[in-house]
């Protein structure tokens, strides 16, 4: 799925913000304006404590959920972006006047009324932080959050103490701010900020525990209501071997998604959520994310281990492709999960990631010792007709080319596997060789291959035509060289290892020749133009056409399927059989006779002969001869 489906996957509606009408009750109560002051330093006069305790008073009693209905309905930082700044800030003053306080004077009545005030703010902002958190899902959603980080981290809202006295963020500030930014960034940008502020009060505050319990409740059910749609639920794994081999495939295919998505936005949005409204505190970073998404991934990345642990539908061949499916998701997700599981809380995911990767990579390899051994195991002794490909060859080398698509990460699997004992395999291209030897993989892989060659020599045995079993191990080697030069297994096996092959087919391909051919070749004279008399004349032709229409007949069932192959046997059988032939049909083809004598015993021309060897190897069982048997007497 697409990153930029997050948002409709996690959030169906977006929750509405809040709407505030006239009060009856507001109109009749009178707030005075709180006055600007000075940062507090070090010590406070008393007309300071009385200034920044009057000033809180006003903002905590007119904002006090319990004590206005309006209060109660709406929200401060959505009525008024500039009064909740002053709120945040008229709280940070109180709480240094109440430290203050506490070390000059711990009895006193301003303490208690401070503590009153204190506790009636923090009520206060757990319902402003309450209300953003959950207004907002649809804004602090990790897809927002994530394309939030990414464009526009350098423009987000400043809510420190600072800045409130050069400026505060207004209504008017956030109209023109981040022109470049969307709407739906802008309202993200706006409420981290927000809640990065309100957390930072609080925590300041001593009220910490409250803050962290809201976060983490709306927050978790975020997370675990995106792993939900994305098709990733706990199961017990005692089960999975039950799996209908379709809902496993389904399974899958949601997971090899699913890790895709957490990863760049699930994860990644909520840890930077987090990181920034946390900022304040590394522990509580760590503890909120460790709650939040901890459960979540190690769900996600235990997957896998389960799968290959309990599953017995995992036997057939293909279904090494979709465990290298998912060890590529993990391991290209890698610096992901390191940088974002980075907390020693969450040390859990990382050893459950990697744990995955360790259980797929054992698993691949058993399965690739199968495959050999199923290799070797195969006993089927009926020859395929006409000396084609052999099933065997098909299978093995179109899993092959197909399996080196994943070339990194088999060499990744395979790295710690000690190669086959030497001697058995040939050389692989190597910049030096001396000093360099081909990763374990391309000697697995040529070694796969070396069985299966070998296997195919014992089929070729098969056959009652000596001839037609080296056309047999002609096209089956053929088709494993096409097979490795289309795929990646040319750079497995390299060069040197495709030339070596390329000359044992012309091999097979002459031994072919000479034993289907050969006979036909046999009788014509080794000296064409020698004068011979009529009679010899007439028995050199004579057995030359019995000798090719022999060998037609036993040919002509074979079959040759790479038309490139085929063209250059064909060719090859004309350019040598015609052109002897015709040389001794031009010279002695008047010393036969007759037209009678010539129509009897000179029954093919050239032509005739060039007609019987182009129609070879693609199927045709008769020739399709020239005018010869037209020709006038």
């Amino acid at each position: 799925m697409p990153t930029k489906g997050m948002r409709s996957l996690l959030f169906h509606h977006k929750a509405p913000s809040f709407s505030v009408h006239p009060s009856p009750s507001r109109s009749s109560i009178s707030f005075p304006t709180p006055r600007r002051y000075p940062s507090a330093g070090l010590s406070f006069s008393d007309a300071m404590i009385e200034e920044i305790i009057g000033n809180a008073a006003v903002l905590a009693i007119k904002w006090d959920p319990e004590a206005s209905g309006y209060a109660n309905v709406t929200s401060m930082f959505y009525e008024s972006k500039t009064e909740a700044h002053l709120f945040i800030k008229s709280v940070n003053d109180l709480q240094k006047v109440m430290h203050f306080l506490v070390a000059e004077d711990p009895t006193s009545e301003k303490l208690v009324h401070g503590h009153s005030l204190m506790q009636i703010a923090m009520k206060r902002l757990q319902k402003e932080f309450y209300q953003i958190l959950s207004t907002n899902r649809a804004h602090l959603d990790p897809e927002s959050v994530s394309t939030r980080s990414r464009s526009s981290r350098a423009n987000s809202v400043s809510t420190s103490d600072d800045e409130i006295d050069d400026g505060a963020v207004t209504d008017e500030d956030l109209r023109f701010a981040g022109e470049s930014v969307s709407e739906a960034e802008q309202v993200s940008s706006v409420a981290m900020a927000d809640l990065k502020s309100i957390a930072e009060c609080m925590i300041s505050s001593g009220y910490a525990k409250e803050c962290v319990h809201i976060y983490k409740m709306i927050r978790k059910s975020i997370i675990d209501e995106g792993m939900y749609k994305l098709g990733v639920e706990r199961f017990a794994s005692s089960r999975i071997h039950k799996i209908d081999k379709e809902v496993l495939d389904i399974r899958i295919k949601n997971w090899l998604n699913a890790v895709k998505v957490a990863m760049t936005s699930l994860f990644n949005g909520e840890k930077i959520l987090c990181d920034t409204v946390f900022a304040v505190s590394n522990s509580i970073r760590e503890s909120c994310f460790t709650h939040i998404a901890r459960e979540a991934a190690t769900l996600l990345f235990g997957f896998p281990q389960a799968l290959v642990a309990k599953s017995k539908n995992f036997s057939s061949e293909e279904n090494i492709f979709r465990l290298l499916d998912m060890y590529t998701a993990i391991s290209e997700n890698w610096p992901e999960i390191d940088s974002i599981f980075s907390f020693d809380s969450t040390a859990t995911v990382r050893t459950q990631a990697l744990n995955s990767l360790i259980k797929i990579g054992e698993t691949v390899r058993s399965m690739l010792s199968d495959f050999e051994a199923s290799i070797q195991k195969e006993s089927s002794k009926t020859p395929v007709a006409g000396g084609g490909v052999h099933p065997l060859t098909q299978r093995v080398m179109n899993y092959l080319s197909i399996l080196t698509d994943y070339s990194n990460v088999l060499a990744d699997i395979f790295v710690d596997c000690p190669p086959p004992a030497k001697g058995l395999l040939p050389e692989f291209d190597s910049p030096n060789s001396e000093e360099s030897s081909a990763p374990p993989i391309c000697h697995i892989m040529a070694w796969i291959v070396l069985i299966l060659i070998c296997k195919l020599d014992g089929k070729a045995k098969n056959y009652k035509d000596v001839s037609v079993s080296y056309l047999f191990l002609t096209n089956n080697l053929q088709y494993v060289i096409s097979k490795v030069r289309s795929s990646n297994l040319q750079y497995l096996l390299g060069e040197q290892w495709i030339t070596k092959y390329e000359g044992k087919v012309r091999q097979f391909a002459v031994s072919y020749e000479q034993l289907a051919w050969g006979k036909v070749f046999s009788t014509l004279p080794e000296n064409l133009t020698a004068e011979v008399s009529p009679d010899e004349a007439r028995l050199v032709f004579r057995n030359f056409n019995f000798s090719l229409e022999e060998a037609f007949r036993k040919q002509k069932t074979s079959v040759v399927p790479d038309e490139k192959l085929r063209e250059e046997i064909k060719a090859l059988l004309i350019k040598t059989l015609v052109s002897v032939y015709k040389e001794f049909h031009d010279t002695h083809r008047v010393s036969v006779g007759s037209a009678r004598n010539l129509a009897l015993n000179v029954r093919l021309t050239p032509e005739d002969v060039e007609a019987y060897l182009s129609d070879l190897f693609s199927g045709t069982t008769e020739p399709v001869t020239s005018s010869s048997r037209r020709r006038s007497h």
